[in-house]
């Protein structure tokens, strides 16, 4: 099914009300799930299993959701292998990838909402940037793992790129310091996960003794909380050290995932996690999975309207979440904000980041 997004792409990001977004949602979400059912067997056969609807639904919250752990054991796409533009996968730590294919619609899309999303919190002026990873990450343009996937997406973003890692993962302080000296005077970008940015970055420059001053940075940074939560990293203690260190106090956390590549929440000024129009969460109750209040944690699904070439307009994940407002955050962007608690209990541990390869 064809769609035209174009003129809503270029809309602000936040500009919707939580009514507005569903208004528009029910409508493209329905049409998704219908084309979808034709055009890709196991998610027809799926929805055949659990004796779901394919009709159109009358809110968003009815709409079928997949288990994010299907994209690990089926081959989910809608589209032919012949207009499969690129490959993004996933692992855990069982090994077992998630495959999601883009055809270049798809592709284009998430990547023009990332860019909408970020240059509401950084501007749309590209920036020197820092990137704490190793560029052997890039080698391979047609598939790429989640890191790589996020590496690419966020180079947009770059007036010019620099490496803070070498191919073994060990620091590159020239590349480090070449980028403070030339940049020390304007605004910069540095990009990296979460748990790379705390391991390879600030534990591996722990001890030097001079002083690198990135005070005129802005940080973003996703994936990987598992590891950090597992050291009793707190989101505060994470960003206290980023100062501590690196005189960083822009610091951006955002919540994403491969499945939905480009469609991510941005943490604002409140330090609260943001749905953006181009993706909505709903928070389920564990028990029944009917959605919750706000203030009431439970698992988190996601749904967007830009996951036209594979069937994850509507994913149920691992991660548990709290819906913390809709259309009141002190920020003043619209929608809802909520954060992250974790992962589901027993639940594969499947960060981003946690995975190395």
């Amino acid at each position: 099914m064809p769609m035209d997004y174009n003129t809503w792409l270029d809309q602000p990001p936040f500009a919707w009300t939580q009514s507005e977004k569903e208004h528009h949602y029910i409508h493209l979400l329905s049409e998704l799930t219908l084309q979808h059912s034709k055009a890709c067997p196991p998610y027809g056969q799926a929805l055949n299993t659990l004796r779901l609807k394919r009709n159109r639904y009358n809110k968003i919250s009815t709409i079928p959701m997949l288990p994010i752990s299907l994209f690990k054991t089926e081959e989910l796409k809608s589209i032919s292998d012949q207009d499969v533009f690129k490959v993004i996968t996933s692992s855990g730590t069982s090994g077992i990838a998630s495959h999601l294919y883009l055809d270049t619609t798809t592709a284009s899309n998430q990547q023009f909402a990332l860019y909408h999303i970020v240059e509401n919190f950084i501007g749309s002026a590209r920036l020197p940037m820092l990137i704490v990873d190793t560029p052997d990450l890039l080698k391979n343009r047609n598939a790429f793992n989640a890191r790589g996937a996020a590496v690419l997406g966020f180079s947009i973003f770059a007036k010019r790129k620099y490496y803070a890692l070498k191919s073994d993962l060990s620091i590159d302080l020239e590349s480090i310091r070449t980028f403070i000296q030339t940049y020390h005077d304007q605004p910069v970008l540095i990009f990296g996960f979460t748990f790379m940015i705390w391991q390879y970055l600030c534990e591996a420059l722990a001890d030097y003794p001079g002083v690198l001053d990135l005070s005129n940075a802005i940080l973003i940074h996703g994936g990987g909380w598992k590891k950090m939560q597992d050291r009793a990293v707190s989101p505060t203690i994470y960003k206290q050290r980023l100062y501590e260190q690196f005189k960083i106090s822009k610091v951006h956390n955002y919540y994403g995932m491969a499945e939905q590549t480009g469609c991510i929440y941005m943490e604002c000024e409140q330090g609260h996690l943001h749905a953006s129009i181009f993706s909505d969460i709903i928070i389920r109750n564990p028990e029944d999975f009917s959605p919750c209040a706000i203030g009431e944690s439970g698992i988190v699904q996601v749904l967007t309207p830009l996951a036209t070439s594979y069937p994850g307009h509507s994913i149920l994940t691992e991660d548990m979440g709290t819906l913390l407002g809709i259309d009141d955050c002190p920020c003043g962007r619209l929608g809802k904000y909520f954060r992250i608690d974790g992962r589901i209990a027993k639940a594969e541990i499947r960060g981003c980041s946690d995975a190395h390869n």
